[in-house]
Parts: C-alpha cells; structure tokens; sequence
C-alpha cells in the first residue's frame, strides 16, 4: 500500500471543503442544529418531568454518539459519491492506485469529519447544557471506536451498494445509517423494543454501544457490552470489505465503472 496515494485521496477530498463554503457549512451546520434542538428538548422534558433520569445527559450524550457513527459513515459514501458526481471513478481505479488505497484514503476523511463534528457539539454541549460528554470517562474512548468501526462498516457496504445500483442508489447514503437508529436505541434502552426486534439489537453494535453509555451515566460499567460490540464490528468490518471486493470485481467484468454517474 504506497501512503502517498492514500494521502492524495484524502486531499483530493479535503480540498473540496477547502475550496466550497456550502460543503465547509454543511460539516458544522447539522452538528449545530442537532445540539441546539434536541437540547431545549432535553432541558424542557427534566424540567416538566420531575423525579425522571437526567434527559440532558441521556439525550445530548446519545446525540453526539450517534453522530459520530453517521458522520463515520458519511465520510466514507459522500467522499465516493463525489467521485461519482464528477465522473472521476474511472480515472480513480484505471491508475495505479489500489482499492485498498481507495478505501484508506476515504477512512482518513472520515475521521477528519468525526472529529469536527464531535468537537463541535461537545464544545456546544459544554457552553449551553453544561453538558460534559468526557464525564464518561475512559469509556468514552472504546464507545467512540466503536461507532466509528461500525459507521465504516455500513459506509462500506452503502458505497457498494451504489457500485451496483449507479446513481439512482445514491439516496442510500443518507438512508442506510438511519435504518438502525430505531434498533440502536439510541434514545431509549433496549428493552423498550418488542422481544423481536430486541434479539435484532443483540447483533447490532451500536445498540451495546448506547447501552454502556447510559450505563456509565448512571455509574453502572457494562464491560461485555463493549466487548460485544467490538467482536461484532470486527467481524462486520471484515464482511462488508469482502462485499466490496465482490461488488467491485463484479462491476469490472461487467464494464460498467465508466457508466457510473451518468
């Protein structure tokens, strides 16, 4: 794997930004949003609901959780479908430069746009909620890792997805992540769910992943919940990359990467 063509996807992408306003606003404005909305929403349900859990805490450390798995994703699809937009897939993959290059390249402007979002709304969090998400303590670090393992994950798949489909697929980059939101509890604990939908989000990391984080809040460390969830990204990492590789073998024998985006 040459780090030189690595770096160059990453900065064929971070020049996007650099040069565009809109693309630079978008990276900040739904942080932003996120934060201001759901906080008043938080702040307004502690207030009228005395005696319950701290909504502050629960619904602001979850939001800026789930934000990082979908930004993790987001990464690695619209970073791709720019390519697409631009009909530089065929330039991309007719060079030198290896898949495994490609998707590195991409899993570097993925963790530049995890880390502004998460600076941007913890900062927010912190200045209008009083909001500290580093009050997980060192917990937060295995959490992070692994809604970023499964964002890739699902960002992987996505794009291969698009690969197969063409254009017409593209709605699946914003639609995908969102399809395991209800199933993540995110917002609520798992056994919230109907009993079915419960052994669904056994075999869904993120669901473990929320379920140590509103332990932690509550002083209660769920190790195995961690652990779960990072033997399952492990395996689903490696699953979606070999889904890529089918896809992408697939569409050079059928000769339609030059067709892509048209």
């Amino acid at each position: 794997m040459s780090l030189r063509r690595v770096w160059a996807v990453f900065l064929r992408q971070a020049y996007l930004y650099r040069r565009s306003f809109p693309r630079a606003l978008e990276v900040f404005y739904w942080p932003t949003l996120d934060i201001l909305l759901w906080g008043f929403v938080s702040i307004y349900l502690q207030k009228s609901s005395a005696g319950l859990p701290r909504f502050v805490a629960f619904f602001l450390g979850a939001l800026i959780l789930w934000d990082i798995l979908f930004r993790a994703q987001q990464g690695i699809t619209v970073s791709f479908l720019e390519d697409m937009w631009a009909r530089n897939l065929i330039n991309l993959f007719v060079s030198p430069m290896r898949v495994s290059e490609y998707l590195a390249g991409l899993v570097l402007v993925s963790i530049l746009k995890v880390v502004i979002s998460f600076v941007v709304m913890s900062t927010l969090a912190g200045l209008f909620y009083s909001f500290s998400i580093f009050k997980l303590g060192l917990l937060l670090l295995p959490m992070v890792l692994n809604l970023v393992a499964m964002g890739w994950a699902i960002g992987i798949v996505t794009m291969a997805l698009i690969l197969r489909f063409g254009q017409e697929a593209e709605v699946l980059a914003w639609a995908v992540a969102f399809l395991f939101m209800p199933i993540s509890a995110v917002f609520y604990p798992v056994d919230v769910l109907p009993p079915l939908l419960r052994g669904v989000a056994f075999f869904v990391p993120s669901s473990h992943t929320f379920e140590a984080m509103r332990g932690a809040i509550n002083g209660d460390i769920r190790v195995v919940e961690l652990a779960t969830a990072t033997v399952e990204n492990a395996v689903y990492i490696v699953l979606s990359l070999i889904f890529f590789r089918l896809i992408y073998r697939n569409a050079l024998k059928r000769g339609v990467l030059p067709k892509i985006g048209e």
